[in-house]
């Protein structure tokens, strides 16, 4: 597919911070509209499992951004594999999770990592979930959303989310996590967590998941994109 015919492929950007909804509601809606699906964030959990596997201090910038551009990995359905492997269970972890959001923070790593994004896009649509999807990685994109919530229905969330797994979890100790990875993706130098300047923003505290499904499907249609109705 040539540069042009990609850059036509249509784009569907939700951004929102940790726990806002985003990655189960852009799975939804992608579903409703027959596009494919990237979930940035695994991109970045793997990149922290394998600087764990291998040993790479969290610092180490330029080791990190080797290990991003080598990653050998493939997503199948809700399934992560790194190397053959499947590793959904450690990448989706909390202490993948921690540390993902620290890597994120490092430019050569967001750089190494940009175009294997950008090679998800394609026909016949995309609907991509992250912090910086529709600031940095598809600025073009048809549909910008930035899906929030307050912090104390994304701790609870969380929690949840956890207990189900059987995972011992501390709503307390989570909401302080989640404040801290706030001000981490707020406030870093490079792609910081912000709403695009065309962005719909959406706050979820006191909607369903259906609901706000419905609401960016809509104003998908409202836009022509999607072929299924």
């Amino acid at each position: 597919m040539t540069i042009t015919a990609v850059s036509n492929v249509p784009v569907v950007a939700i951004d929102g911070p940790s726990a806002s909804g985003k990655g189960t509601v852009a799975k939804r809606v992608a579903e409703a509209l027959g596009f494919h699906y990237l979930e940035s964030g695994a991109l970045y959990r793997l990149v922290a499992l394998a600087s764990l596997r291998s040993g790479v201090a969290p610092g180490d910038e330029p080791r990190l951004a080797g290990i991003a551009r080598g990653l050998d990995f493939r997503f199948a359905g809700e399934a992560i594999f790194l190397d053959g492997e499947d590793v959904t269970g450690e990448a989706r972890g909390e202490r993948c999770s921690i540390l993902a959001s620290q890597v994120a923070g490092l430019a050569q790593v967001r750089q190494a990592l940009l175009e294997r994004q950008r090679g998800f896009r394609r026909a016949p649509g995309l609907v991509a979930d992250g912090r910086d999807m529709g600031t940095v990685v598809f600025p073009d994109a048809s549909l910008k959303v930035f899906l929030t919530a307050s912090p104390e229905i994304r701790a609870q969330r969380r929690y949840n989310q956890l207990k189900e797994k059987g995972i011992s979890a501390n709503l307390r100790a989570l909401s302080r996590d989640l404040e801290e990875r706030d001000g981490r993706d707020a406030k870093r130098a490079v792609a910081p967590l912000v709403p695009a300047s065309d962005s719909q923003v959406l706050d979820s505290s006191a909607l369903s998941i259906e609901v706000v499904t419905e609401r960016i499907v809509a104003w998908c249609r409202e836009r022509k994109l999607g072929g299924r109705g």
